[in-house]
């Protein structure tokens, strides 16, 4: 799992933050994984 969080600029740059939320998929709410994801889908929707 990437450290860093970045805005998502590019094609490549939307890919890898699909495959982290597939990766991400059913971590807990509330817990540090979870939070990552809200924050990446949040992004990828945007």
């Amino acid at each position: 799992m990437a450290t860093e969080m970045k805005p998502i600029r590019t094609e490549a740059d939307y890919d890898a933050a699909l495959e982290e939320v597939a990766a991400l998929w059913g971590a807990a709410s509330g817990t540090p994984k979870g939070d990552r994801l809200d924050v990446l889908a949040t992004l990828v929707d945007a």
